[in-house]
């Protein structure tokens, strides 16, 4: 059993640009401990701020009450009794003592030899162990400390191995480690102290951190952090999904963690930080699952060939089949399944061609454009029922813009002109006007997402997608264009035509 200390709400915390409000640093710790199951969870530093002390003093009493105290830390200093009686009075038991790991960070930092620091860290434990605060060690850039000055680490633990120590935290505070010397030195430790619990802290500078949790896992360490989505200083330290998979899939090794809740809470740790998930995160990203080649829809037809371990489904998520150029016959059969459609394979190979043509275009292609696809090829002899035929926007400083929409209805003509608190509002007026003139009935417009490509090119392609309801029904259309409103349009041409078959 591998046990998970995660310091989203400490190390995650210096992630630049992130800071958890109260409640929501309370809301993390609790769905930690209580969904997650997350063993430990390190909540702050002390000293840090008064808002900080109240947060954590909050925090402790959930803590207290729900029966996790022991299960909350904060991080100290080797200051005699100052961050002891910070955590004390928070409210909480448990302390990381923050000591240095090479010789370097002793002399250069401190500006004191390593009696003098060992001296300094043993009055704390001294202290500790008064005060009824449990403390684990933290040995600061300990990475650095195996590499240039093995010896300076050897003496801090020769001198510290029979002390009040619950836990010996070994972090590669840099991110300088790879796989090989982690392994290497983590193995150094265990052979040399076999009774001692070490932990692994790891950190993401060279994108390592995952692998050497793996190699400091199988060299025998019994605990390794991790933050939520990786979340840390500089690159950030080893994700909590990541290393749960590896854990349990590569290692064969147990945790206590529900992998189901992990998806949930990463998406609301996402919320809280600002920080959003790429969609090829493993694990939780939005793609991670989702089969593009149409030889993988079919491989997965026949006896999940192109499955591995990962089985979405694991982490409260399905398995998708993206629509695009390279989507087969099994992929538009996999998404036809899940919406409950059935079509004749003359019918399908006619989809298949729509989409991969669409593809071509770098339309973005959903599930709720199929339907439409499907009506658009069982009517391949008639033309859209609706069909724009012109229409001009106008902005002028310091007038409302204006919009004149000219739309062809089975083969009729109708123009009507209005003006919008913008050139898309201008556009639906007078659309509107229009329809109103004809008794036909309008759909309710209930969200308007846009999306722009990476890169920050001026022609970017924007994607619009925008939901509607209509006789009590909600469904998407979406539109690409360089330019929005015209991506807007687009699909809001497509809706005219959806509502116009329904």
């Amino acid at each position: 059993m591998i046990e998970i200390l995660d310091t989203t709400l400490r190390d995650g915390e210096q992630t630049s640009g992130v800071s958890f409000a109260s409640d929501e640093k309370l809301h993390i710790a609790l769905l930690m401990l209580d969904d997650l199951k997350v063993d430990r969870v390190e909540i702050a530093s002390a000293k840090v701020s008064n808002g900080e002390f109240a947060t954590v003093q909050k925090i402790a009493k959930w803590a207290r009450t729900n029966g996790y105290l022991d299960k909350i830390e904060v991080l100290g200093f080797v200051d005699d009794t100052i961050s002891l009686n910070w955590v004390k009075n928070a409210g909480c038991q448990v302390m990381n003592l923050l000591c240095k790991g090479s010789l370097k960070h002793c002399r250069e930092q401190l500006h004191k030899t390593p009696e003098q620091h060992l001296a300094d860290i043993r009055q704390v434990l001294k202290n500790a162990g008064e005060m009824g605060v449990f403390i684990n060690i933290y040995l600061e850039d300990w990475s650095n400390g195996m590499i240039h000055s093995p010896e300076y680490v050897f003496y801090l633990m020769d001198n510290l191995k029979d002390t009040n120590v619950k836990r010996f935290m070994l972090p590669d505070t840099l991110g300088i480690l790879n796989p090989i010397n982690t392994g290497e030195f983590c193995r150094q430790m265990i052979t040399n102290y076999p009774h001692l619990h070490f932990d692994y802290h790891a950190h993401n500078d060279y994108d390592l951190a995952v692998g050497n949790v793996f190699a400091a896992v199988h060299a025998g360490v019994q605990g390794i952090h991790t933050t939520i989505n990786g979340l840390g200083e500089r690159a950030g330290n080893a994700p909590l999904a990541s290393v749960v998979a590896l854990l349990h899939d590569q290692l064969k090794f147990k945790t206590n963690i529900a992998e189901s809740q992990l998806n949930t809470v990463s998406r609301m740790v996402a919320s809280y930080s600002g920080m959003r998930i790429p969609n090829n995160k493993p694990v939780i990203g939005d793609s991670v699952f989702t089969q593009c080649a149409g030889i993988h829809a079919d491989g997965d037809h026949k006896n999940n060939l192109y499955y591995n371990d990962l089985v979405p489904e694991r982490f409260g998520r399905l398995r998708e089949y993206a629509l695009g150029k390279m989507s087969g016959k099994a992929n538009i059969k996999k998404n036809l399944e899940v919406m409950g459609i059935e079509v004749e394979d003359e019918v399908l190979k006619k989809i298949v061609e729509r989409v991969i043509e669409l593809g071509d275009k770098k339309e973005i292609i959903t599930q709720e454009d199929l339907p439409y696809i499907i009506s658009d090829i069982l009517h391949a002899d008639k033309t859209d029922k609706i069909r724009l035929v012109n229409y001009s926007l106008s902005s002028t400083y310091g007038l409302r813009p204006t919009a004149t929409v000219r739309i062809a209805i089975d083969g009729d003509e109708y123009e009507r002109t209005a003006p919008g608190d913008g050139q898309y509002h201008a556009f639906t007026k007078a659309l509107w006007k229009i329809y109103t003139q004809l008794n036909k009935p309008k759909p309710k417009l209930l969200d308007y997402s846009v999306n722009i490509t990476s890169g920050g090119r001026t022609d970017a392609l924007v994607h619009t997608t925008i939901t509607w309801e209509f006789n009590d029904k909600s469904f998407k259309t979406s539109g690409l264009d360089v330019d929005q409103n015209e991506a807007a349009i687009k699909a809001t041409i497509k809706m005219l035509n959806v509502i116009e078959a329904m």
